[in-house]
């Protein structure tokens, strides 16, 4: 009994500390919007209405959010980075914090404080291009990133000769972090499709509800990165 309850908590503390972050929040309101947009299809309806709330809502957790990747620009990065890689993540952080500092006008348009509406569209309409270029950025990090722990991973098996790869505590984590990152590399590269979408580039091909369905995916993998881990419960 004493060990079922101490369970319970414990997944209780898991699922608090998760909804305690506003970053876990906002994926689980982006979960709903681009759902909501799949349901509705782009008619109008009680789904839309969600999906336009929505959207609006979550513009308010990402207030000031443009700090994060201005920091991730100017700082260093790891030794041994490529330089193509390099460039490639600091376009993205510059790209990334863009998109997010005029997402904030476009909150400040649609909640009628910045009377220019007009300018405020423009500006919402390029920030989608700065996110879709960071999402180019990202899927091509990714898979520089794949690659360069493919190569380590083959050099550790060349090392273990006829010994276990998977009882190699160094691959066993090479491993972890390339599957973590391919799960990026998929999210990345269909949110290229969703910022198509919102832009209407293909608007024959990329419809409001193909939009709908990757950007409700790419959604429920933000949470999925998200989770916590879960700790060990001793048992007597």
């Amino acid at each position: 009994m004493g060990t079922t309850l101490d369970v319970s908590r414990a997944e209780l503390a898991l699922v608090v500390m998760y909804l305690n972050k506003a970053e876990a929040r906002d994926k689980l309101c982006r979960a709903i919007q681009y759902g909501s947009k799949f349901l509705s299809g782009g008619q109008p309806g009680t789904a839309q209405n969600v999906d336009k709330s929505t959207s609006l809502a979550r513009k308010v957790f990402r207030l000031f959010k443009f700090v994060n990747d201005l920091h991730g620009l100017i700082s260093p990065v790891p030794k041994g980075t490529p330089l193509p890689l390099v460039l490639l993540g600091k376009s993205k952080n510059a790209l990334l914090s863009t998109f997010l500092f005029l997402d904030q006008i476009v909150w400040l348009g649609r909640s009628g404080i910045y009377k220019n509406k007009e300018r405020a569209e423009l500006l919402g309409r390029i920030s989608l291009f700065c996110w879709m270029g960071s999402s180019v950025c990202t899927t091509l990090v990714e898979v520089g990133e794949i690659g360069r722990l493919s190569s380590s991973m083959k050099k550790i098996e060349k090392g273990l000769k006829h010994g276990n790869k998977y009882q190699d505590e160094e691959y066993r984590a090479k491993l972890k972090q390339s599957n973590e990152r391919s799960l990026a590399l998929i999210k990345s590269a269909m949110d290229i499709v969703v910022a198509a979408g919102l832009l209407q580039l293909a608007p024959k091909k990329i419809t409001p509800r193909v939009t709908g369905a990757f950007g409700f995916i790419t959604s429920i993998i933000s949470c999925y990165q998200l989770l916590p881990t879960r700790p060990k419960i001793k048992t007597p």
